[in-house]
């Protein structure tokens, strides 16, 4: 049997730091590497815009043929040609001329300006140009965006929509990607079912399941679950086989530090135990450990504390396997209610934030889930506050900074 003991949050931290494990990467095309993290900077194998262009529909002119011009007293000019965007105009433009042209559409040599369309009458290819343009008015050039041979984009970049435009406008069709860590959350306890209506004795309907996959999902990573009954030797066979399939291993249940428990002594038993019991709450008896070389988080099987444990310790260590450079991100808040809270433990109130206040959230335990519907934040307390007093500055992690 493992001894338990409790350790700071910090020195939790610490231990799991040392164990960071990182994916390695794969390549794949630009349309499937949304929320995926690059791997090597971005060169441009072109310049954007690669030719000066029109910003507007118009007509593309001399700015000088405009000067004075106005409703009153408009240019007169000839339309010698007509392009649309994908077309090109072989006329060098002269004085007193005008080309017709569609938005994004190559300049024609000669012009310095497109007179947007709604400052012209146009009859039989005599336009009049009602307004006066500066030269470089309405028009794109090259280069603008990004010029051939710019470095466009950093490793280690989180690629949203923006950042797949650049790497297309730059040339490439595929980027190479740290590959996304595979979870397998094994749910325990032989009480547990699947939701439905009527329940017998003492069943309890395994929410685990449905919160864990949608947070390991949110943190960029791929997720199954099983679920396993408290026996020793189907836990035994259900890591073992977990260890050759997942990158990651996530349990829940059967964390107790009061005395012998079977996820956390069949780990020891196949690997090491590195962590069992932190100062915090909700979930002290969290656990942590190797086998195989992959990493094992045992969580508390209460709901709330199993969402908790896994924002403080699991969402982390996915997100840096992935080679983002995550940390909690600590916001100022003052608090709109005294809350207690002992010394020598890590508190994670539920709690409701807005821009200038947080309100506790406060709970009878570990299980109670509506606390978590009801929050938007965590009221952190460390472990060297005794509580925090109404009115007093908090720090406060916000549920929307998780998004990466």
């Amino acid at each position: 049997m493992f001894l338990s003991e409790l350790i700071p949050v910090e020195k939790a931290h610490k231990i799991i730091a040392e164990n960071q494990k990182i994916m390695p990467t794969e390549v794949i095309k630009l349309e499937k590497a949304h929320k995926r993290v690059n791997f090597h900077e971005f060169i441009s194998q072109h310049s954007s815009p690669p030719f000066d262009r029109s910003a507007m529909d118009g007509y593309a002119v001399k700015a000088q043929d405009t000067f004075g011009s106005s409703p009153s007293n408009p240019a007169h000019m000839g339309v010698v040609d007509r392009i649309g965007a994908g077309d090109w105009s072989s006329v060098k433009l002269q004085s007193g001329q005008a080309v017709k042209i569609a938005t994004g559409a190559p300049i024609p040599e000669g012009a310095d300006a497109v007179v947007m369309e709604e400052y012209t009458y146009e009859n039989n290819d005599k336009l009049d140009v009602l307004a006066t343009l500066s030269p470089g008015e309405n028009v794109s050039y090259v280069g603008e965006d990004i010029s051939k041979g710019d470095k466009v984009l950093e490793p280690g970049k989180v690629l949203r929509p923006q950042e797949l435009a650049m790497i297309a406008s730059a040339g490439y069709s595929e980027v190479e990607v740290y590959k996304k860590p595979r979870v397998g959350v094994i749910v325990t306890g032989n009480e547990l079912v699947d939701p439905n209506f009527h329940l017998e004795g003492a069943q309890v309907i395994n929410s685990n399941q449905y919160a864990l996959r949608a947070l390991v999902e949110s943190s960029m990573a791929d997720c199954e679950v099983t679920h396993c009954r408290d026996n020793v030797d189907l836990m035994e066979e259900a890591i073992s086989q977990a260890v050759e399939k997942y990158d990651v291993i996530i349990t829940t249940g059967g964390t107790a530090i009061s005395k012998g428990d079977v996820v956390v002594d069949t780990v020891d038993k196949l690997g090491q135990v590195l962590i069992h019991g932190v100062a915090v709450r909700p979930g002290k008896p969290v656990g942590f450990g190797m086998v195989v070389e992959k990493p094992v988080f045992m969580l508390s099987g209460y709901p709330v504390a199993a969402m908790v444990l896994f924002d403080v310790f699991v969402r982390p260590y996915l997100l840096r396997m992935q080679n983002i450079n995550y940390e909690h991100r600590l916001v100022k808040r003052m608090a709109q209610k005294k809350v207690p809270s002992n010394l020598g433990r890590t508190d994670f109130i539920r709690a409701i934030a807005d821009d200038k206040s947080v309100y506790p959230v406060l709970s009878k335990g570990s299980g109670v889930i509506r606390a978590m519907v009801e929050s938007n934040a965590y009221l952190v307390i460390e472990e060297n506050q005794e509580g925090v007093g109404e009115g007093e500055e908090c720090d406060v992690i916000l549920f929307d900074s998780f998004k990466v």
